[in-house]
């Protein structure tokens, strides 16, 4: 089985805003007010502006997003996380934006390290983001990121 992941997520209203002001972008609800954008090849093409730097520690963050991030996060926070599993091995990352630059990572693990006692790194950037996990479930399951397994299901392909 395998897992994928690259998104923004971020308060159902701010990810409207996000959504609205880049083309192809789309905004998919979660559970606890927040929703997702998934990054899609397409989407990350148009939002990369290779002249400008990039954020370490991630591997499909484009040029210049960091800068969009920061603006965006003036209006809420903001978090990008990607993730990719296949037969239980892999990685995932995240970090998070308030108030124009990153207040909290990036955050990462790789393959076969395990998760630290604070979580995983998207469970984390969630609870920064404000979700909580009731008991059993992980911040990463209590707000919906596994409903779907690859990035065209968020989008309904």
């Amino acid at each position: 089985m395998s897992y994928e992941l690259r998104a923004l997520i971020a308060s159902v209203e701010l990810a409207s805003v996000v959504a609205a002001e880049v083309r192809l972008a789309r905004a998919v609800r979660l559970e606890q007010e927040l929703a997702l954008i998934p990054l899609t090849a397409e989407l990350l093409g148009v939002l990369d502006q290779p002249e400008d730097a990039v954020v370490a520690g991630f591997d499909f963050f484009p040029g210049g997003f960091g800068r969009r991030l920061g603006a965006w996060s003036k209006a809420g926070p903001i978090a990008y996380v990607e993730a990719d599993y296949f037969g239980g091995q892999g990685s995932q990352r995240g970090a998070v934006w308030v108030d124009g630059k990153i207040e909290l990572g990036p955050l990462g693990i790789v393959a076969g390290e395990p998760f630290p006692a604070e979580g995983s790194p998207i469970s984390q950037v969630l609870r920064r983001l404000g979700a909580h996990h009731p008991y059993g479930e992980d911040e990463f399951e209590a707000v919906g990121l596994g409903r779907h397994r690859h990035l065209e299901g968020w989008l309904g392909r």
